[in-house]
């Protein structure tokens, strides 16, 4: 039996006003990990929504986890996708304690409404410790950095035991330190078995994790390219991509910076 692909976007366009994207075709399977780049107004936001189901393609169609929009039943299927962006943070009640937030995810809601057991703090505890933030369990969300409140998103997306997970620009307004303690979190994430398929979203190269070994360049709403991260990571390829020529440098742990040159 064949498996079905994660995500699979077929001529997807959509247009207000004018067209935001156009011809839109990419497939995530099972098991791959993918980061999405582009520079701002490329599009990235409105292709994120139509994927989380929030925006309705103009033409083209969009599977998601087996299920065709138009032909199911979205608010269901957004129960198995995890998005985490950092807008979500505003939202979170600042004087509960980071574990019982991530608690939270599993039912789907900002507080705690349903009863819980003892067994699901505990999960909510062992997650966070998994992803490397021991330190935060019983602190108060208001006394989190940005980078530890982003951590504790994600926990709280995961906790739902979502089969892809969608992390938009998770490194969004944090110092260099900040940024790469989150980025060895979320290799950490990589490294749990049975995680979900991850799309990474991001400005910058110098954020991409070896586990993510697939790329889609998004430039004024087409794709510029796709593929395997080696093949597109090039200086041919980023200085096209780029408003300028650019340099590609290595970084720590097989990873790469861009400079104009």
């Amino acid at each position: 039996m064949a498996i079905e692909p994660v995500l699979k976007l077929e001529n997807v366009s959509f247009e207000r006003e004018h067209k935001i994207l156009d011809n839109i075709n990419w497939q995530i399977n099972s098991g791959e990990n993918w980061v999405l780049m582009g520079l701002n107004g490329a599009g990235k936001t409105t292709l994120l929504s139509l994927i989380y189901g929030n925006f309705w393609a103009t033409s083209g169609r969009i599977q998601v986890l087996g299920q065709t929009f138009g032909y199911t039943n979205v608010f269901e299927l957004k129960k198995r996708i995890g998005f985490v962006s950092t807008a979500m943070q505003k939202q979170l009640p600042e004087n509960h304690l980071a574990e019982y937030i991530v608690l939270s995810g599993k039912f789907g809601t900002i507080n705690i409404h349903n009863e819980f057991t003892d067994s699901d703090l505990r999960e909510s505890k062992q997650l966070l410790q998994q992803l490397g933030g021991e330190s935060i369990i019983n602190k108060p969300y208001r006394l989190l950095s940005q980078g530890q409140r982003q951590l504790v998103l994600i926990a709280r997306a995961l906790i739902g035991q979502p089969e892809l997970l969608i992390l938009d620009e998770p490194c969004n307004g944090l110092d260099v330190f900040a940024r790469e303690q989150l980025l060895q979190q979320i290799n950490q994430l990589t490294q749990l078995p049975h995680h979900p398929a991850l799309l990474f979203v991001s400005h910058y190269t110098e954020e991409i994790l070896p586990d993510f070994q697939h790329i889609l360049l998004l430039k004024s709403g087409k794709i510029f390219a796709q593929g395997k991260r080696d093949s597109i990571l090039s200086e041919k390829i980023l200085s096209n991509f780029y408003p300028q020529p650019v340099k590609l440098v290595p970084t720590v742990g097989n990873r790469f910076a861009v400079y104009p040159r």
